[in-house]
């Protein structure tokens, strides 16, 4: 059963001396290449964070830095990698590596602090291979207001309006995951693009602020936009640990938001390597257990497809174009 991740950050867990060894296993991290072959798992969003304390602002020039290093060690990878793995810049390279069996990686920055301020540079991330961006993490920046603390309830400034018109124009996903409610509003109201929240769950059924409301979930169905279901401990359940949640717990939230908008509006988006996974997934061969969990809550072989990645296909297909 294939499957596309939406969201996740195993490339900041490889340092510089280990990039081939994703390729052959890499068991301190919940996703490498043998285990993402067992699981099905064909590619998939690949985050790029610069690391602050929670909430804390960030250099932009410490973020260009260490995006360019990430990128540089990607590209090293893939030079070890024969082909088996490629980097995704356009649909035709997503269907190319699903027909030669070649696991597919899409480029995302987390928090758009590697952008300058003035947007002089993202036309360079762009040739770097950057197809999605998520406006923030959880904290402030030039561009808008993160979930984390400091977080005035302003929504995105004149520069963060410019940067969604300009992802628009180049065909470059806007994430709205870790992005402030007002923000969220700003982007719904300008982005002509489908609206993405690729690792955010529920709110109604976790009250944590990096999971959506309903009036959230309207706006990603009325764009025909995706949310992508967040992994993390914390965000499936109130006080949620890996004891105490499990591969059921994603499956509710799962079935929350397609009750709620329906089931062209929901995948995966995991936040492997980025998070506190429940303990009985384990790790990307998970996924398969999830598929099942779905399957007895009464999905079917045709809601399994799109939930594992043809809505993840629409999505970019819509806004690659």
């Amino acid at each position: 059963m294939p499957f596309f991740d939406g969201h996740n950050d195993v490339l900041i867990r490889l340092s510089d001396d280990q990039p081939q060894a994703w390729l052959t296993g890499h068991p301190a991290t919940h996703l490498d290449l043998p285990r993402a072959r067992r699981a099905g798992m064909f590619g998939g969003l690949f985050a790029i964070y610069t690391e602050s304390q929670w909430g804390q602002p960030i250099d932009p020039a410490v973020a260009v830095a260490h995006t360019d290093c990430v990128i540089d060690r990607l590209n090293r990878m893939l030079d070890h990698a024969n082909d088996s793995v490629r980097l995704v810049r356009n649909m035709a390279e997503l269907d190319a590596c699903v027909r030669a069996g070649a696991f597919a990686v899409v480029l995302h920055i987390e928090g758009a602090e590697a952008v300058a301020a003035d947007l002089s540079n993202l036309d360079y991330w762009y040739e770097r291979g950057v197809r999605s961006l998520g406006l923030t993490w959880s904290r402030t920046n030039a561009f808008a207001q993160g979930v984390g603390p400091g977080d005035t309830g302003e929504g995105l400034t004149a520069a963060g309006r410019d940067l969604v018109r300009q992802c628009n124009a180049r065909g470059i996903a806007v994430d709205l995951s870790h992005l402030n409610d007002a923000g969220f509003r700003d982007v719904a109201d300008l982005s002509q693009t489908p609206l993405i929240a690729s690792h955010s769950n529920a709110r109604p059924l976790c009250p944590n602020e990096r999971n959506l409301t309903d009036d959230q979930l309207n706006a990603i169905r009325n764009s025909a936009g995706i949310v992508g279901m967040n992994f993390h401990a914390a965000f499936l359940r109130e006080n949620g640990t890996p004891q105490s949640t499990s591969v059921r717990d994603i499956a509710d939230h799962a079935c929350y938001i397609v009750d709620r908008i329906g089931v062209d509006h929901v995948g995966l988006g995991s936040d492997f390597d980025g998070c506190d996974i429940p303990a009985d997934l384990v790790d990307v061969t998970g996924l398969p257990r999830l598929a099942d969990t779905l399957r007895d809550r009464g999905a079917s072989q045709a809601d399994l497809d799109l939930f594992n990645w043809k809505n993840w296909r629409r999505v970019l297909q819509a806004t690659w174009k």
